[in-house]
């Protein structure tokens, strides 16, 4: 399962993705679903069983523009996004 960290800030963003991979977790930046109603244009995707250190890792920094995590689906062949884990 496919899990987004969702920012109102794309410098927060790129940062947070750079810090998952420096801490050995597969993470990229792409393109905030637009059924997420919320964001920069920018999250980080990363895969459910890295969301532990993930979540760690979020709490070690400063991001103030952090939105939430979010679950990402495909239901029917349609996209879906839950909250997942609530806000750090």
């Amino acid at each position: 399962m496919t899990i987004l960290a969702v920012f109102r800030s794309r410098a927060h963003s790129l940062d947070y993705a750079e810090r998952l991979q420096s801490y050995g977790v597969s993470a990229q930046t792409v393109p905030t679903p637009k059924e997420a109603r919320i964001g920069c244009g920018l999250c980080v995707k990363f895969d459910e069983r890295s969301f532990i250190r993930a979540q760690a890792i979020l709490r070690t920094g400063r991001y103030a523009s952090f939105k939430g995590f979010y679950k990402m689906d495909f239901i029917g062949g349609k996209l879906s996004l839950t909250p997942y884990g609530g806000k750090v």
